[in-house]
């Protein structure tokens, strides 16, 4: 069997966990962020040509705000409303005047940083455009001098890397591991299938993955999205600068600079192995061994001890063992490395569907048999209750009929 597994090799970014080669467009935001019809959204990301009407329009759907509300919404910034912090910059969460809570991206306000002018347009280009149940929604956004903010939907619910992580105390069982699995699964499928052309998000990971208090999965941060290739004249890849994240880079594109959406599958296979072992792709205190997760996780399905990949917060009931192999299954094949060998993400997402629902009906049985054995215990101890009454109460009975003599 050929093992699936890849360490990208050592580059100059190695000390840097977010890998990036090549210059940036240099577009300005107001050129990116034209008038986008379904069918000119290519014409506006990556560094295409513009039209003249296109200069001064907004993305669809979007408002714009000015620093003074957006002041006023986070209480000046306050550090107590921040919430989060990135390579584009801080997050906030606030309230609007109209009373809705979201969340309010600042950037960093070095005016030499293009790439961060460049992924805040992206960012808003590629929101302004979808609209999908696990895709966090754009609200708006304020571009006024160095100042970049985003503005989105709020997720109170931190992300997901930060429940695997055990943040805020409660485990994630199967059943909501298997949930938010489907969930991005979904939004992906979306993004490569359902959008004008394909969009690939280049940095799926866990910290991208945002939960709301029902634990639905809600995919984040497109500051790295580009549009695919069009599928209409043939073509298979975009020929672009390497980004994403140390771990979940696929390591075809880190060697060809060929972009498609199977280097978003990869990066979906080994988010599936970090969901189902709770350990993040990269962890260097660990033995050596054991430092790249996908490799020692299939290390342990080659040797047939695939139960030992398993969360150890997660318990190891017979519903969980009998679907830990076809999850590592899928994730392997997705994490594969040749595009060649990936399934596409519409067919991830059916995979997942039949392991949950043969989870369910494993995890249903199981909690059957547990309520029959607890019904039969409690039948048990009612009937050596009724045993030990009935003897005492014979006893009494015998007692108040014996001749007063024999006392």
């Amino acid at each position: 069997m050929r093992c699936v597994c890849f360490v990208p090799k050592t580059t100059d970014e190695d000390d840097d966990p977010v890998y990036q080669k090549g210059a940036n467009s240099s577009h300005s935001f107001a050129q990116s962020v034209g008038s986008i019809g379904p069918r000119s959204m290519h014409s506006s990301i990556g560094g295409y040509s513009y039209s003249s009407q296109d200069l001064q329009a907004k993305p669809p759907g979007a408002e714009t705000f000015t620093m003074v509300e957006l002041a006023h919404a986070t209480a000046n910034f306050s550090p107590q409303n921040k919430i989060g912090q990135g390579g584009f910059g801080t997050v906030y969460k606030g309230r609007l005047r109209d009373g809705r809570m979201v969340a309010i991206k600042r950037g960093k306000k070095d005016a030499y940083e293009q790439r961060l002018s460049v992924e805040f347009r992206t960012e808003v280009e590629t929101l302004s455009q979808v609209d999908h149940l696990n895709l966090v929604k754009l609200i708006g956004y304020t571009e006024e001098g160095s100042e970049r903010i985003l503005v989105v939907e709020f997720v109170s619910n931190g992300n997901l890397g930060e429940h695997l992580d055990g943040t805020y105390g409660k485990v994630l069982d199967m059943s909501t591991r298997l949930d938010i699995s489907i969930d991005i699964a979904h939004a992906l499928t979306y993004l490569h299938l359902y959008a004008d052309r394909p969009i690939i998000h280049r940095d799926i990971k866990s910290s991208n993955i945002l939960l709301t208090t029902t634990y639905r999965a809600k995919v984040a941060d497109f500051g790295f999205s580009r549009v695919g290739p069009s599928t209409d004249v043939g073509a298979t890849h975009v020929s672009t600068q390497v980004k994403g994240t140390a771990g979940y880079l696929d390591p075809e594109y880190l060697n060809t600079y060929q972009l498609n959406t199977k280097s978003d599958v990869y990066s979906f296979g080994i988010l599936l192995v970090e969901i189902f072992t709770g350990r993040r792709p990269i962890e260097l205190n660990r033995p050596s061994d054991e430092r790249v997760t996908v490799r020692w996780a299939f290390r342990k399905f080659v040797e047939g001890n695939i139960i030992d990949i398993l969360d150890p917060k997660l318990e190891r009931s017979p519903a969980a063992v009998s679907v830990i192999q076809r999850l590592a299954e899928l994730a392997f094949a997705c994490s594969a490395p040749t595009k060649g060998d990936r399934p596409s993400m519409k067919k991830a997402a059916e995979v997942l569907w039949e392991i949950r629902k043969d989870y369910l009906a494993e995890h249903q049985k199981e909690e059957r048999i547990k309520a029959e054995r607890s019904e039969s215990i409690r039948m048990e101890s009612a009937r050596s209750d009724m045993s030990a009454d009935s003897q005492v109460s014979l006893h009494q009975t015998s007692n108040r009929r014996r001749p007063s003599w024999i006392q």
